[in-house]
């Protein structure tokens, strides 16, 4: 038989009073108690170990991803923080310390007044002739036509007045006279346009005329002679340095009465259509003046 066969197995784990005992055929014993006191002293020994080298290990590991987290955050901070670059609060001025620009106070430039370049012989230098303030072989205003017959201008203004109107025309220092006539069914009227150098002349000659300054009548291209002897209707106004005056009456020489309508829209017409070409030539200044 062999040695140890059907003896109980030692465990190593317990202590040695709970071990089996064998016999020793040679007569000498082990001590068994011995044996198992020092493995168990080896085995807590190991255990402790294990459990001291775990823990240290542990703490390695975190000291390591410590260190490696510090470390990412230092270069985070050194190449993706745009905050580093800024200068310290106390270099930043602050919003109510910031300068904004400052601009001197500006305006548009008012409006040239048109009035302003026909007022006065200096600035109203843009040129002038009957031609130019007629244009045209006829007008129209409003649905009556009217058919332009002869212009003319003289710088002699009392040759071409009648009544009291020559003395009220150089008095003033009149410059100058264009006339033209318009006809419409056997009625003609003839428009004076005096020219003086100030607007103040022109309104003085105006508050001087009374109902016997009549400018004279002009005939020709198709107009015969009107109002030289029969009785018209004249009237008289100004703006700027310009007077004009209107004289209406009847191709055939009959005289004007106070029921003689056409006549009177006639004049009034003319003289409207007068004012409107003087206010023109001052706005037509105006805006050549403005874009230079």
């Amino acid at each position: 038989m062999s040695f140890g066969q059907g003896e109980p197995q030692w465990d190593p784990w317990k202590p040695g009073s709970q071990q089996p005992q064998w016999s020793d055929p040679g007569g000498q014993t082990p001590d068994w108690a011995a044996l198992a006191e020092a493995s168990e002293t080896r085995n807590k020994r190991r255990r402790v170990l294990f459990i001291a080298g775990g823990a240290l290990a542990t703490i390695a590991i975190g000291a390591a991803v410590a260190v490696a987290v510090v470390s990412a955050d230092g270069d985070a901070e050194a190449s993706n923080n745009p905050a580093n670059d800024l200068p310290s609060s106390a270099a930043i001025p602050s919003a109510s310390d910031a300068s904004e620009p400052s601009f001197a106070p500006t305006s548009a430039p008012p409006p040239l007044d048109p009035k302003d370049f026909i007022s006065s012989a200096k600035k109203d230098t843009a040129p002038l002739s009957a031609e130019s303030l007629f244009p045209g072989s006829q007008l129209t205003m409003g649905e009556s036509v009217y058919k332009k017959g002869a212009t003319a201008s003289t710088a002699d203004c009392a040759s071409v007045a009648q009544g009291t109107l020559d003395k009220v025309l150089t008095n003033n220092d009149c410059t100058r006279v264009m006339r033209v006539t318009y006809t419409k069914d056997g009625v003609a009227v003839t428009v004076g346009v005096a020219l003086f150098d100030t607007e103040a002349q022109a309104t003085k000659a105006k508050k001087d005329a009374d109902d016997k300054s009549i400018i004279s009548s002009l005939s020709g291209d198709g107009v015969p002679e009107f109002c030289r002897t029969a009785i018209c209707r004249s009237t008289t106004n100004s703006y700027g340095r310009y007077a004009y005056f209107t004289l209406a009456g009847f191709t055939n020489g009959k005289d004007v009465t106070e029921k003689d309508t056409a006549v009177f829209e006639t004049g009034d017409d003319l003289a409207e259509f007068t004012f409107r070409q003087i206010r023109r030539r001052g706005e037509a200044q105006a805006s050549a003046a403005a874009n230079e």
